[in-house]
């Protein structure tokens, strides 16, 4: 890169002999002044008020002018032999915490670069030096003219300098500031600070100026003879009262969406559907029409109605017997005996209407049957068993 201007960086007795390199550029597009009738370019033209003629840039001096018109001729020798140290030296006169630099000051910013060989020890002596310390150095130095503030950092491997307004050159922010007193609410806070975290960083690298892109590109299809303008849409400017949490809660929601985040935080898209909730509906489907399915429920209330109602059934089989044998005294053993087959069957009635229950959780229709079976055999006992008493 080409240096615009060489000298030496001074800190205590030592010298950094360096060159100043731009360490910014404008990708800004330019355009020329022409004649719209005819496209003629419009040129201007340096011209001397005294004799009317077009002077060349090689006669073109400096000059100062007075309060009555008057000008006064200043060379590049004369600035040259001002009494100032700055002028062919940046000098450094302190060095504070970055954070005591107020951004509001920061101008155009260069690299220093070190000039030759013997300017490589104390340049890297001042970078390390920089960097160890975490400070910036505060710097005065001549260019174009005029003694300029600068400040000195470490970029990389190289120290940068930022130009710096004078304090006395940075506008008080007078009337500035909204007069009415307005208050702010905790939720509206919150809401600001839920907005600035989603929103996050950004990488400064991925930002470009998409107003140039557009212009290279109306430039291109108007060289193409293709170019059709088309109208740019622009809101209209009304005077509504804006809710602001209306307008902070549809930010964090715009902000969400367009990082395909969900409120939780997690992919937008992707979290609708997950294994958990397939393995859910395959375990518990739903039945057509929108009805719950009732299979498992019904196998489990049928369960405790079957043995609820076999134990009924078994202990009036038992009772009845035993009743009959303390009136029957001939018949007594016989009838012991009966009632006791009784309550064998009626055991495995009961036995048979547990597995029935079993079977009813996987299958209500099956649990029906198998109840229904242990019914008649139960109500088949209790008949027969009167029976046989009473031929006895």
């Amino acid at each position: 890169m080409r240096s615009i201007w060489n000298g030496a960086i001074s800190f205590g007795l030592v010298s950094i002999p360096i060159k100043l390199v731009n360490a910014t550029e404008s990708h800004s597009i330019s355009f020329r002044q022409i004649h719209v009738t005819d496209g003629g370019r419009v040129r201007y033209r340096k011209v001397c008020e005294l004799d009317g003629e077009e002077v060349p840039s090689a006669e073109i001096g400096k000059g100062y002018e007075e309060a009555d018109g008057s000008i006064i001729p200043i060379t590049e020798e004369d600035l040259a032999r001002l009494p100032i140290a700055t002028a062919k030296t940046i000098e450094i006169v302190s060095f504070v915490p970055a954070d005591e630099i107020d951004p509001l000051q920061l101008d155009a910013a260069y690299y220093l670069a070190a000039n030759g060989a013997t300017a490589a020890k104390p340049y890297t002596l001042l970078r390390e030096a920089l960097k160890r310390s975490r400070r910036v150095a505060i710097a005065k130095y001549a260019l174009r003219g005029r003694e300029r503030l600068g400040m000195l950092r470490v970029v990389d491997d190289v120290i940068a300098m930022h130009g710096l307004l004078w304090p006395d050159e940075i506008r008080a922010p007078e009337g500035v500031a909204p007069e009415a007193s307005v208050s702010v609410r905790e939720a509206e806070l919150n809401l600001a600070d839920a907005l600035m975290a989603t929103l996050g960083e950004v990488e400064m690298t991925s930002l470009h100026d998409d107003y140039r892109e557009a212009v290279e590109a109306m430039i291109a299809a108007k060289a193409g003879g293709a170019f059709e303008p088309a109208e740019a849409v622009v809101e209209p400017a009304g005077g509504q009262v804006i809710d602001l949490m209306a307008a902070l809660e549809n930010s964090v929601r715009a902000a969400r969406a367009s990082r395909g985040t969900d409120e939780g935080g997690e992919g937008g898209t992707e979290a609708e559907v997950t294994p958990i909730r397939r393995g859910a509906a395959a375990a518990a489907p739903k039945a057509v029409g929108g009805k719950k399915s009732t299979a498992g429920a019904a196998g489990r209330r049928t369960a405790p109605a079957a043995k609820k109602t076999t134990a009924k059934s078994t202990a009036k089989t038992t009772a009845k017997p035993a009743s009959t044998a303390s009136s029957a005294k001939s018949g007594g053993k016989k009838s012991t005996s009966a009632a006791t087959k009784s309550a064998a069957t009626a055991r495995k009635s009961t036995s048979t209407a547990t597995k029935s229950a079993s079977t009813a959780r996987k299958s209500t229709s099956t649990a029906a049957k198998s109840a229904s079976a242990a019914a008649k055999k139960t109500a088949a006992a209790k008949k027969a068993a009167p029976r046989k008493r009473t031929s006895a």
